[in-house]
């Protein structure tokens, strides 16, 4: 069963856009300040992996910034496949989140947290050779311009794995601004999974991001180095394989 693993499962490129990669314009925002985003994906990649068994998906969530003091929390959901593609139960992913973001020093930014990734009902500890879905990760980030550096280390077992707890994600990426409000966002990643490292992989991503009438859409190139014989669907469809992937989100 474990081969059908879909894991590492969601921001996505979405994730609520909480992950910023540089400190926020204080002196133009309010002290306080609520915000919601929704939106569709045609398949939610994860970490380079589909969650959504290459499939469209449904997303949205809230957030509140205390812009005075760089203090964030919020929340995300998304529609998945895989926990019951992994013999489990559950078709919606739901992120929790808080943190600190601003400068060390003038143009260098930083920003770190907690963010738990919820699958109500997932039912993945009575599947054999599984642990609980849910995963929590502590993470630090770093960025100056248009480029950042982040690591997630989580303090649980990662996304079902056994023994998996001390799996680390290093993201690695730069958003660089194209000019007609074009910005080219790039990406690469390592995702090492603690005693169960023929499942670690390399994941990259190339794309492009606009607003439009009011909506933020992106459209990218994403693939992963992960071995195709332990990610697939069901269908024995890969689901780390190199695709070109669109989303539109809203925020308001």
């Amino acid at each position: 069963m474990k081969k059908i693993l879909i894991c590492a499962a969601i921001s996505s490129c979405v994730v609520s856009g909480f992950f910023a990669n540089s400190a926020y314009a204080q002196e133009a925002k309010p002290e306080h300040e609520v915000s919601f985003n929704i939106g569709a994906v045609s398949d939610y990649r994860y970490r380079g992996i589909s969650q959504s068994r290459l499939k469209p998906a449904l997303q949205g969530g809230a957030d509140y910034v205390n812009n005075k003091e760089g203090f964030y929390a919020g929340t995300w959901l998304s529609t998945i496949k895989w926990t019951k593609d992994a013999g489990g139960g559950g078709d919606v992913e739901v992120d929790l989140y808080a943190g600190k973001r601003g400068e060390i020093v003038p143009d260098v930014s930083y920003d770190f947290g907690v963010l738990s990734y919820v699958y109500p009902s997932n039912g993945l500890s009575s599947v054999a050779g599984f642990a609980n879905a849910n995963t929590t990760e502590i993470y630090g980030q770093i960025g100056t311009g248009p480029v950042y550096a982040k690591y997630s280390h989580s303090v649980t077992n990662l996304f079902g794995f056994v023994d998996s707890k001390n799996s680390g994600y290093l993201d690695l990426g730069a958003n660089l601004d194209m000019g007609e409000g074009y910005t080219l966002n790039l990406h690469y990643g390592r995702q090492t999974i603690k005693n169960n490292t023929s499942y670690s992989y390399n994941d990259w991503k190339l794309g492009v991001t606009k607003e439009l009438v009011g909506v933020n859409f992106s459209l990218a190139v994403i693939g992963t180095s992960a071995d195709e014989k332990l990610y697939y669907t069901p269908a024995g469809k890969f689901t780390g394989k190199t695709s070109l992937v669109l989303s539109a989100v809203k925020a308001f």
